[in-house]
């Protein structure tokens, strides 16, 4: 039974053999990297222009990743925790960016 589940993983259009496998399995990186960066980084060095390509392109292909054929679930599921990630990034920036300017307009 595990032979054929893996056969059918194997062969499938969107399986280990085609590119719409291993593209989307190398974009995990792109998500470790933001999560890393997340958890080390100080949120003044999170550049707005990036974070919003990260998030416009997980948008984009996670719609795009379910209305091809066959659906490409690896790539729904990349592209989603890629906007999560890139979203979360923003969002971080941005809290930083208002208490930093209401600290500074309290001290003048």
């Amino acid at each position: 039974m595990a032979s054929s589940k893996f056969q059918a993983f194997y062969n499938h259009p969107a399986g280990p053999k085609t590119i719409h496998f291993w593209a989307p399995t190398f974009k995990w990186a792109l998500n470790i990297a933001n999560v890393v960066d997340i958890s080390t980084k100080p949120a003044e060095t999170v550049s707005y222009p990036q974070q919003a390509a990260l998030a416009c392109s997980g948008l984009i292909w996670a719609k795009y990743s379910t209305v091809i054929t066959p659906k490409n679930w690896n790539l729904f599921s990349v592209s989603i925790v890629t906007l999560a990630t890139a979203s979360y990034q923003i969002s971080r920036k941005f809290q930083y960016e208002l208490i930093h300017k209401s600290s500074a307009g309290e001290e003048c």
